[in-house]
């Protein structure tokens, strides 16, 4: 017997050909008519919202009570702007110092040392226990506990000596209360943010060698910020609006003027509105920052990002005219044919 040395060639397999109860199943599931989803009781809730939104417009159209011309009058004010300016002032201070003394409670209570554990939790519980009134109040009246600010040996001669009245003026008193405030909310967002990151992701770039401080940089803060970004842009809107509280401390913020003026003339709801304005136009740009901010921070998160409302209105635009340019050139066609 002799083997061959030719290689074995197999067969290909033919397709299986379908029996015809198949293809007379698939004729009659093609000529099934397709009938798209209807969702009828969504139709009803869109007509009651657009019936509900034309009800409300038509009101504040018609309805002399909300007095217009008022509006119009002041809303654009040097008293009212200038107002506008000190509340996104003190809510530019209140951010930054608060977020940045945040962050470092927020280390502190993530430290291993149980003493520096101590101390951020003490921070957070006493400053968000005491509403942010109290705590305005407090450092407006600090010079009547404390007429000077002494520095030098402790219980004994002062080097430095300073006034409390002349150190600690209205606004810095608002700032100081706003930011230490903020601070205790703003060490719980980064807190949490932190932890939110997986753990072993740190054992890895330690057996890589990375130094502590480029693991945190590079691995940890931009992974930890889509976490702290949504709530962290929540608390500065709340914080924006909160500015209003400091109008008992008699310090001309947007709030505190729009009572002033409505306390002359008795325009109360006119110039409600001319705030109401205000406080929903600026939250309205602090919205679209945090948009794009979450936006370039989930880079990693996502192999694509999805279009901003400005490109889908670019891409609509251009599908619009690509369409209008094949309306336009269908006519010639069909005359030349």
């Amino acid at each position: 017997m002799s083997l061959s040395s030719e290689p074995v060639r197999l067969a290909a397999a033919d397709p299986p050909t379908a029996t015809p109860a198949a293809q007379d199943e698939s004729a009659e599931l093609a000529a099934l008519p397709v009938v798209p989803a209807r969702h009828p009781w969504r139709w009803v809730g869109v007509v009651v919202v657009l019936v509900l939104v034309a009800q409300f417009a038509h009101g504040l159209a018609t309805n002399p009570g909300w007095d217009w011309a008022t509006v119009g009058q002041y809303l654009t004010a040097d008293v009212i702007v200038h107002a506008v300016g000190v509340t996104i002032q003190l809510t530019v201070y209140g951010t930054v110092l608060g977020f940045a003394l945040g962050v470092v409670v927020a280390l502190m209570r993530l430290s291993r040392s149980s003493f520096l554990q101590t101390v951020g939790w003490t921070y957070v519980w006493a400053f968000r226990s005491i509403p942010l009134i109290v705590q305005l109040l407090f450092w407006f009246n600090i010079s009547y506990l404390y007429q000077r600010f002494d520095v030098g040996v402790p219980f004994g001669p002062a080097l430095l000596s300073f006034e409390t009245k002349d150190l600690v003026s209205p606004i810095g008193a608002a700032v100081l209360g706003l930011a230490l405030h903020q601070a205790a909310y703003a060490a719980e967002i980064v807190r949490s943010g932190i932890i939110a990151v997986d753990h072993g992701q740190l054992d890895a770039a330690a057996a890589l060698g990375i130094p502590k401080g480029r693991q945190f940089r590079r691995i940890v803060l931009p992974q930890a910020m889509r976490s702290i970004l949504p709530n962290a842009a929540n608390e500065v809107i709340s914080l924006f609006k909160g500015t209003s509280v400091v109008s008992v401390m008699a310090i001309g913020e947007l709030f505190y003027q729009v009572q002033v003026i409505y306390g002359r003339n008795t325009r109360v709801v006119a110039l409600l509105m001319v705030a109401t304005i205000w406080y929903v136009a600026l939250t309205t740009v602090l919205s679209v920052v945090q948009y794009y901010v979450e936006r370039h921070y989930a880079k990693g998160s996502a192999r694509s990002l999805p279009p901003t409302p400005l490109q889908r209105a670019r891409t609509r635009l251009r599908q619009l005219r690509a369409a209008a340019a094949r309306r336009d050139l269908s006519p010639v066609g069909e005359a030349s044919r």
